[in-house]
């Protein structure tokens, strides 16, 4: 996030996308319904499913699936036409605007609702809204990333953000929000195939050597790794031999699910080393037991980028290590001393070798965090980025055009699927689903459809039907209700036993890497 979970109450608008905020992120939905119900905060929520926050929204923009750039393409029309923008900040501190003014001429607000679906007053509507407030904050999640367009969509919101000044301002900024328990601190710690901590390039010879000196080793590779996505194709086409897995399981969370397990089965050694036997633990030649959350000591990168401290409540049981020990035991085995006292002592190594995390110890976070970039140990830390200047200098405007998903309805698929999570379970349910009381509350998959569309399909409430795309079919409980919109049905993807990801497409968005979870064709049928 540019700003921290707070500064949403200080917003006078706010605009959600790509977010089930109140089911998946239930303490910050928290303060922006504080904010709308107590400070006059304006919400817009960009979503094609009815979720809660809609019922928080002045304004519900329903977008058929994948369309998210000509949405915003369609915003920043409206807001230039009516010369809505931030002349002084665009000048100030940006470059590309007349690129991007010639690129979303077209998208006029009759234009973008033949793609979208959205009424073209709507549109106007939400663009002078967003646009006319003091300050105004982007919150998305992973609505707008799993797409092969996600990399489009967060530069269209930057771009929107850039276009309304609405960077380096409490109540501003453009805020995704993570979608498991310390992303922002792996991604930190370098753990993407191209940097190494603090987003450091890999392939600099001058992070390389300063890494070199720090480690007192020589010959540390400059070339950019595989992404997970690119890993289970090398797996399977047989170039990529061995797997070492640590708190994933692929086996139910990737997409196009038949393909992962063929993958995973022709590898030739697979370790997984998690807090239970997950389904990928299972396939295994080795499973390492480690440590959870309650049983470590170390620090939590949140989705504000605060480096917060996590202290040791109770013993692991049985043989299962923190996860650094059991990194550490295994270097040793190949010939690196890796020999750390305990975490404090890794996190004082971080501080040396990764800039933004500088000022970083176990003293200064002790009973608050701190935000990064904090460089120094004088240095207050940035709970707001990007005020002044930003770190480039000038910000980049992107004219990006609107690309189609890689998959849509027809005659023998004619029903859009996307999937997403539920308030009482959590990613694959390696936790959430050993619980008693969580179980009872959700006990199996279920698939949310329209009523429009249930009568269509001759499907009743509580039915067990049969899901099929192009890749494979699961069997889940119909449950028809308000929050579906017709033609477009939700399956969560908790469920191993009915993986919704046996359904949804292996299609990747070029830069990240990541797959297109949100948007693929389905059928519905009786189940057999």
């Amino acid at each position: 996030m540019t700003n921290t979970i707070g500064d949403l109450e200080e917003a006078d608008v706010i605009l959600i996308t790509g977010s089930n905020t109140s089911e998946n992120h239930p303490v910050i939905s928290s303060y922006i319904k504080r904010a709308v119900k107590f400070n006059g905060t304006q919400l817009i929520v960009v979503d094609p499913r009815r979720i809660k926050m809609t019922t928080f929204a002045s304004h519900w923009l329903r977008q058929n699936l994948g369309t998210d750039v000509a949405w915003i393409n369609g915003l920043m029309h409206v807001i230039i036409q009516e010369e809505l923008h931030d002349k002084a900040f665009i000048d100030s501190r940006t470059k590309g605007f007349e690129e991007l003014k010639a690129m979303v001429e077209k998208f006029t607000p009759e234009y973008v609702e033949e793609i979208t679906g959205i009424p073209a007053q709507q549109l106007i509507d939400a663009a002078r809204l967003y646009a006319g407030a003091k300050n105004a904050a982007i919150v998305y999640c992973m609505g707008i990333t799993q797409h092969i367009s996600g990399t489009d969509n967060v530069k269209s919101l930057a771009n929107l953000a850039m276009l309304t000044g609405n960077l380096g301002n409490a109540g501003g900024g453009v805020n995704p929000l993570r979608g498991q328990n310390n992303v922002q601190g792996a991604c930190d710690m370098g753990g993407l195939p191209n940097v190494f901590s603090g987003y450091q390039p890999v392939t600099s010879d001058a992070v390389i050597q300063k890494m070199e000196a720090a480690w007192g080793v020589t010959g540390l590779s400059n070339k950019v790794g595989l992404k997970v996505t690119e890993m289970i194709p090398k797996a399977l086409e047989g170039e990529l031999k061995a797997l070492y897995i640590i708190g994933e399981n692929p086996l139910v969370s990737d997409a196009d699910l038949n393909h992962v397990v063929k993958g995973i089965d022709n590898l030739d050694f697979l370790v997984v080393q998690d807090i239970f036997m997950t389904e990928t633990a299972r396939a295994a030649d080795v499973v390492l037991p480690s440590a959870c959350f309650a049983e470590k000591d170390g620090t939590f990168s949140n989705t504000e980028r605060r480096i917060q401290r996590v202290r040791k409540a109770v013993d692991s049981p049985g043989e299962a290590r923190d996860d650094w020990w059991i990194t550490t035991q295994i270097a040793k085995r190949m010939g690196v001393d890796m020999d750390y006292e305990n975490a404090e002592a890794i996190m004082a190594e971080i501080a040396q070798v990764t800039p933004s995390y500088g000022g970083i110890t176990y003293d200064r976070i002790d009973f608050e965090g701190l935000h990064w970039p904090c460089p120094t140990a004088d240095h207050p830390g940035t709970p707001i980025l990007h005020k002044g200047q930003f770190p480039i200098g000038r910000g980049n405007f992107h004219a990006i055009d609107f690309t189609p998903p890689a998959e849509s309805t027809d005659e023998e698929y004619p029903l859009y699927l996307t999937t997403g999570r539920v308030i009482y379970h959590y990613h694959t349910g390696t936790m959430t689903r050993k619980s008693e009381g969580l179980n009872e509350r959700v006990p199996e998959n279920f698939v949310e459809i329209s009523s429009k569309d249930a009568k269509a399909f001759g499907v009743s409430d509580g039915d067990t039907i049969e899901i099929s795309s192009r890749r494979g079919k699961i069997s889940a409980v119909a449950k028809v209700c308000t929050t579906a919109v017709s033609g477009t049905v939700f399956i969560p993807f908790h469920f191993a036993e009915s993986a919704v990801n046996m359904l949804t497409s292996a299609a990747l968005d070029p830069v990240s890497g990541i797959p297109e979870y949100k948007v693929c064709a389905v059928k519905l049928a009786a189940a057999q």
